[in-house]
């Protein structure tokens, strides 16, 4: 279901003076990044799932709006999903990373989600492990937030204790004042107040982006997204980890409905198995929850149809990830359209 957008909503006009500027959204696996893009921004843009890693690539979500007693008040707030920050071999995981170490050290505020449910992602000395560490250092010359996440899962006497903590850990870093923000992404509670402090942060320019662009991303990018996400969500803890969605064709037909062929692409025979399922029931399943998801985000009836391929090793050198769609690392297409 589509997350509502936040009340402020009313776009700049044109050549208007805005707040405006990038925010990279960074953080370890699992934090909620993805699911807080996309209720700031009203729709379904990136991939979610209980799975960690589940985000791939850089998505940029743009939102716009207005905030009271700010001089001037609109503003136009360009939003970067990153991967979770984590080590590993490969050529996949590679990507991932840089994807999140190359937006956190070019941006104009930095929002690390950090995941106030889990006790030990929930200490700022987890900055200080060697995964996270490199992150660390891309975000120290950056203006900084801290969102903590899941508090709806929180007893709330540990809330302001962990407040404090990370305000304590500000000031040992030289940012007296860390704004520190409680929220629960999923639901919305204290994301308005979030961005309100986000704005307040950015610089005044003219606005940068078309009126109507949401994201960087190509309406194939987005689809490809939306499928892999329903992987996760079919099949578990039996995914395979290097598996991949290629949309092959996207066509819009007279009628405005859309046709799209996509490849799910992983490794080995064994995997092809899982995917297809007996008798072709879960991939049958994947297609249904697929068909509903893309129909729900394009905003038309989705006629889609997928197949699985055996790409062998493709998550483990660079040649493998461009095979799979890993190519264009800035992402394609204005954004606008159905989206």
């Amino acid at each position: 279901m589509s997350e509502p957008p936040l009340p402020a909503t009313t776009s700049p006009e044109p050549g208007r003076t805005v707040h405006g500027g990038t925010c990279a959204i960074v953080g370890l696996p699992n934090g909620g990044k993805s699911t807080l893009l996309n209720r700031v921004l009203g729709r379904h843009l990136a991939a979610v799932s209980p799975r960690p890693q589940t985000t791939r690539n850089r998505i940029i979500g743009i939102h716009r709006g207005r905030v009271d007693g700010l001089e001037p008040e609109a503003f136009e707030l360009c939003f970067i999903d990153t991967p979770g920050i984590q080590l590993g071999k490969g050529a996949l995981r590679r990507f991932m990373r840089a994807q999140a170490l190359g937006a956190a050290g070019d941006c104009d505020v930095a929002l690390y989600v950090v995941d106030a449910s889990d006790s030990r992602a929930r200490n700022p000395d987890r900055l200080s492990k060697p995964d996270a560490a490199d992150l660390a250092s891309a975000i120290a010359g950056v203006p900084l937030v801290i969102a903590l996440n899941k508090i709806d899962r929180v007893d709330k006497p540990e809330l302001l204790p962990l407040m404090e903590t990370w305000g304590r850990w500000g000031a040992a870093a030289g940012r007296d004042g860390l704004e520190v923000v409680p929220i629960a992404a999923l639901v919305g509670d204290g994301v308005e107040r979030l961005v309100t402090t986000l704005v307040g942060m950015l610089p005044v320019g003219p606005a940068m982006f078309p009126e109507d662009m949401v994201t960087d991303r190509a309406e194939e990018f987005l689809a490809a997204e939306l499928i892999r996400e329903q992987l996760y969500h079919q099949l578990g803890k039996e995914l395979p980890y290097a598996s991949a969605v290629v949309i092959e064709t996207f066509e819009e037909r007279d009628n405005g409905d859309l046709a799209i062929g996509a490849c799910i692409a992983v490794e080995r025979d064994s995997q092809k198995a899982i995917v297809i399922g007996k008798g072709g029931a879960r991939i049958k399943q994947l297609g249904i929850a697929g068909r509903a998801a893309l129909g729900e985000l394009f905003r038309c009836t989705v006629h889609l149809t997928l197949f699985v391929k055996v790409v062998p090793d493709w998550s483990n050198g660079d040649a493998g990830l461009r095979r799979v769609g890993f190519a264009d690392l800035g992402g394609g297409g204005s954004g606008g359209g159905r989206t």
